[in-house]
């Protein structure tokens, strides 16, 4: 029995609100689960059949009578049991939902929700919540009457007065019949939309607050044993070169990577074009650039060349900054010998012309195991065919244009992109900036 009427639905908030706990009964006995109960029980007086249908209809559902379609709405005992595990997980509520015998029929984890929220009053609106026809046995048309009046006392005189003056109470508005069925279409036809917000929006709170702390614990300590480290090493490096000029000296040129390239005549790269061919990015012939060297009184070229190269770099916030970096570019080992006993450690590229006496006087003569040391870079013609020899020496081509000139900027940006990607994989410590 329930003195909330025919709706089990208002009994249930109103015994929550209460905050009063509810008891279960199967039959005339109490029992302590709601899985064993056929009834729950809101006071000694009041308890309601679990299998009671209620006015929260189901998803798809269209009828609007739960006594006619009990089936299209949800029971009192899912309804009271969504409320019950409103703080378990997804996976955990479904799992107690059918140790608690609903294998069906129960309230998904996506309306859990707002079920709970309407439930606890915090929303006077539910998604498929049919409203209550309250049903008056007073036939239409019957004069309204105050309530209690037969218990009033008579007062004779002032009667005439009292019937001639007090207002009636207010009728209570019975709406179209044709004006609910038109509602009660249009409402069919919504349709409730949810977003990833709201479906994954959950119930419980979730406090991130003690990870966050073991985190920013672990970096305070990173940050202050990378600073200090690096205090260290700089103190340790600044004593070193202050007391040393050769260490001084050593560290000034280890600064600067080198290049080999082929000491042969016919190398389309030789020492006579390689700063303009790298530097200015224009390629000119190796006779030519050695007969101008020679009409300028410079016959012999240096044993090693200077190449400056301008690099744009953009920090991480975006502000962009240039800068030049330096190369080192020598064609024998007699000159690589002059850079020190790392010299070779410091090689990052060799250009070859496809020919392997070029490594014989090398730190690795074989050409497989040299080009796993170092890029290798292999300048042809355009229409020159492949060269068979140079297919498992794992080389980059390129290829230079006899005629157009306007393309060798492009050549020359091909093979920094290519040097510095490598250099950035296997020697970063000599990626200057």
């Amino acid at each position: 029995m329930s003195e909330h009427g025919s709706d089990p639905l208002l009994g249930l908030r109103q015994s929550l609100k209460s905050k009063k706990p509810l008891g279960y009964r199967k039959g005339s006995a109490t029992v302590s689960s709601f899985s064993e109960a056929t009834h729950l029980v809101f006071s000694p007086t009041e308890f309601i059949a679990k299998s009671t249908p209620t006015r929260l209809r189901k998803p798809g559902a269209t009828s609007t009578d739960p006594k006619a379609s009990p089936q299209d709405f949800f029971t009192l005992g899912a309804v009271y049991l969504a409320w019950l595990l409103r703080d378990a997980a997804g996976a955990e509520y479904m799992k107690q939902v059918r140790e608690n015998g609903l294998t069906s029929g129960f309230v998904s984890v996506t309306e859990r929700k707002g079920v709970v929220d309407w439930l606890h009053n915090k929303t006077q609106t539910l998604s498929g919540l049919i409203s209550v026809q309250a049903e008056s046995t007073t036939p239409p048309g019957t004069p309204p009457q105050l309530r209690g009046s037969g218990s009033l006392p008579s007062l004779p005189s002032f009667s005439k007065g009292t019937e001639s003056t007090s207002s009636p109470l207010k009728r209570r508005y019975v709406a179209d019949t044709a004006d609910i069925e038109v509602v009660k279409r249009i409402k069919q036809n919504e349709i409730e939309l949810k977003d990833r917000n709201t479906v994954l929006r959950g119930i419980k709170p979730n406090n991130f607050t003690s990870l966050k702390d073991s985190f920013a614990e672990r970096l305070k300590k990173l940050k202050e044993g990378g600073r200090s480290s690096t205090y260290t090493s700089a103190l340790t490096t600044s004593h070193d070169v202050h007391t040393d000029p050769k260490l001084q000296l050593k560290k000034i040129k280890n600064q600067y990577p080198i290049i080999m390239i082929s000491s042969s005549p016919t190398s389309l790269i030789t020492m006579h074009n390689v700063r303009k061919f790298l530097q200015d990015a224009v390629f000119e012939p190796s006779q030519d650039a050695r007969a101008r060297a020679a009409a300028e009184g410079n016959a012999r070229p240096e044993d090693m060349i200077p190449i400056y190269r301008k690099r744009t770099t953009i920090d991480s916030s975006g502000r962009e900054s240039e800068m030049q970096t330096r190369y080192a570019v020598v064609d024998s080992t007699e000159a690589l010998a002059k850079f020190g006993a790392d010299a070779w450690d410091r090689v990052v590229c060799v250009l070859t012309t496809g020919q392997a006496w070029q490594f014989r006087p090398y730190k690795w003569d074989e050409p497989k195991t040299l080009f796993h040391h170092v890029k290798g870079i292999y300048f042809s013609w355009t229409n020159d065919p492949p060269n068979p020899k140079i297919k498992d020496w794992n080389v980059t081509e390129l290829k230079i244009d006899p005629n157009r000139r306007h393309i060798d900027k492009a050549v020359v940006a091909h093979f920094w992109r290519i040097l510095d990607q490598w250099m950035s994989t296997n020697k970063p410590s000599l990626v200057q900036g």
